[in-house]
C-alpha cells in the first residue's frame, strides 16, 4: 500500500478533537498487569507475554491508532514520509512532536533494533513484504509483531488482502491494542464513539434506497497505464458505502490493487474519489483524468463529479468515521445539485 501523506486540514483536526481527547483519560485499572494477552490477530491466535513498552509502528493509519488510544508513552518511534503533515492543524499533533520520528520509507529490522523495539505494528505492504521484512525475521530477533488487520492476506490467493469489512478491521484491532496495552475500557469507548458518528451518517440515508439508487465511485489513488484502486476489503469500501454511495469494485475481494481502465469505463461510475497522497498532487490527478480520452463519455468526468480525501482518511485509521461524515456531504450536496 502507498505511505505517503498529506496535510490534515483544519477541519479534520476539530473533527477528531473530541475523539482524541477521548482516548487521553487516566489509565486502565490493568494497565500495569504483566499477565499474558492472547488476541486473534490475521487468523492467528498471538500470544504477548507482557505488555509492550518501546513500540515501532509503520504509517499514518498505524501510528494513529496507537495515539487515539493515548498509547504514545508505549512507543520507541514510528516511521513514515516527512510530508507527514508536520503543521499546527495535525491531528494528535502533541503525540507526533512527543514521538521520536525513525524513517520516512518503511520500517526496517536495523530501525526496530536500533530502538530497541519490543513490537513492531505494521502489516503487510504496509511495512511488511517478503522481499525487505517479514514478521518472522522480527520474531527471530526477538521482536514480537501485530499485523493490521486491513493488510491481512485472505485465503483466495495467499496475497490478496482483506478477512472482513474495514471498519470491522478497524473496531478489531482498537479491541486487540486494548487487550494487549492493558486500556480496554479505553478501546470501548473510542469504538462505540465510532459506531454512533457512522450509525449517525447511516441515518441521514434515504430510507428503501437500494444500490442502484446510490452513486457508484470510483477511488483513484494512482496510476496511468492502469489505475491503482481499492476492492471489498480496504478502508473506503465502506467509507464510501455509509456515506451513501457504492464501490465501483466491491466485487473485487482484495483490498488495494490494480484494474484496468476499460472496466473504470464499462462501469461508468457516478463519482470519482482521489486518494491525495504523494509526489503527485490531487489537482494533477484530477487535471489526468479530466484530460485522459478514454474516459471523457464517463459520467463523472462529464459532470465533473471528483473530490478528495488524505490518504490518512483512506486507510485503516482513526480518521475513517470523519472521513465517511465528509463524504456524505459531498454526495449529498451533489445529489442535490444533480
Amino acid at each position: 500500500m502507498r505511505k505517503l501523506v498529506s496535510t490534515a486540514s483544519l477541519g479534520l483536526a476539530a473533527a477528531l478533537t473530541l475523539t482524541a481527547c477521548g482516548a487521553d483519560i487516566a489509565s486502565d485499572s490493568e494497565n500495569t498487569a504483566s499477565q499474558a494477552v492472547t488476541v486473534t490477530n490475521c487468523g492467528r491466535k498471538v500470544t504477548y507475554d507482557k505488555r509492550p513498552e518501546r513500540v515501532v509502528t509503520n504509517d499514518v493509519g498505524i501510528t494513529e491508532l496507537m495515539f487515539a488510544l493515548g498509547l504514545e508513552d508505549r512507543m520507541a518511534g514510528y516511521v513514515m514520509p516527512a510530508d507527514k503533515g508536520d503543521t499546527d492543524d495535525l491531528p494528535y499533533k502533541a503525540a507526533y512532536d512527543k514521538v521520536k520520528w525513525l524513517g520516512k520509507d518503511r520500517v526496517t529490522k536495523e530501525i526496530a533494533l536500533d530502538a530497541r523495539a519490543d513490537l513492531v505494528f505494521a502489516g503487510w505492504n504496509y511495512g511488511f513484504n517478503e522481499n525487505t521484512l517479514t514478521p518472522d525475521e522480527l520474531h527471530k530477533a526477538g521482536v514480537d509483531t501485530y499485523l493490521l488487520t486491513e493488510s491481512c492476506r485472505n485465503a483466495v490467493t495467499g496475497t490478496s488482502r482483506g478477512i472482513m469489512p474495514p471498519l470491522d478491521a478497524l473496531y478489531t484491532d482498537l479491541d486487540n491494542l486494548g487487550r494487549i496495552f492493558g486500556v480496554e475500557e479505553r478501546a470501548r469507548k473510542l469504538v462505540a464513539q465510532y459506531k454512533a458518528r457512522v450509525a449517525a451518517v447511516r441515518a441521514k440515508s434515504p430510507k428503501g434506497a437500494d444500490d442502484t439508487a446510490k452513486p457508484s465511485v470510483f477511488l483513484y489513488d494512482s496510476g496511468q497505464d492502469q489505475p491503482f484502486t481499492s476492492g471489498r476489503y480496504a478502508a473506503p469500501e465502506q467509507i464510501i458505502s455509509e456515506a451513501g454511495g457504492v464501490n465501483l469494485l466491491h466485487d473485487l475481494e482484495d483490498s488495494w490493487t490494480t484494474v484496468g481502465w476499460e472496466t473504470v469505463v464499462k462501469r461508468n461510475p457516478d463519482v470519482i474519489l482521489i486518494n491525495d497522497y504523494g509526489s503527485t498532487s490531487a489537482a494533477q490527478k484530477k487535471e489526468f483524468l479530466l484530460s485522459y480520452p478514454p474516459l471523457r463519455n464517463v459520467s463523472a468526468i462529464k459532470n465533473r463529479r471528483i473530490h478528495t480525501l488524505d490518504y490518512a482518511d483512506l486507510v485503516e485509521s482513526p480518521r475513517n468515521p470523519s472521513a465517511i461524515e465528509r463524504l456524505n456531504t459531498y454526495l449529498r450536496q451533489d445529489s442535490d445539485r444533480s
